[in-house]
């Protein structure tokens, strides 16, 4: 019974370690989508790095990544459409997990 209950505990393990480096690549990728959005909006320094933070808690407001597709989508305006920006945060996760893969 040692073994199964071995091989029980290192699936949770596992599945808490890609859990949560699932998270951290989607918060990575909200900070970075922000971080890009702000420069759209001509944004630097301390108030890109403000925006791309509000942009990160937008992702704590619903399931999903449509609170966060609204929020820079309204955001931006004109400057860039839902579509476009569903598109940069596909990118961007990618982008995201090698960083995170890089810190490791």
């Amino acid at each position: 019974m040692s073994g199964f209950t071995d091989r029980e505990r290192a699936f949770e393990s596992k599945f808490a370690h890609d859990t949560e480096m699932q998270f951290r690549a989607e918060a990575r990728r909200n900070k970075l989508l922000g971080l890009w959005a702000a420069e759209l909006m001509g944004k630097s320094g301390d108030a890109a790095a403000d925006y791309a933070m509000s942009v990160v808690k937008a992702d704590f407001e619903e399931a999903g990544t449509e609170d966060v597709v609204r929020k820079v989508a309204g955001d931006l305006g004109v400057l860039s459409s839902p579509d476009a920006i569903r598109a940069r945060m596909t990118e961007l996760l990618a982008v995201a997990k090698a960083q995170l893969v890089d810190e490791a």
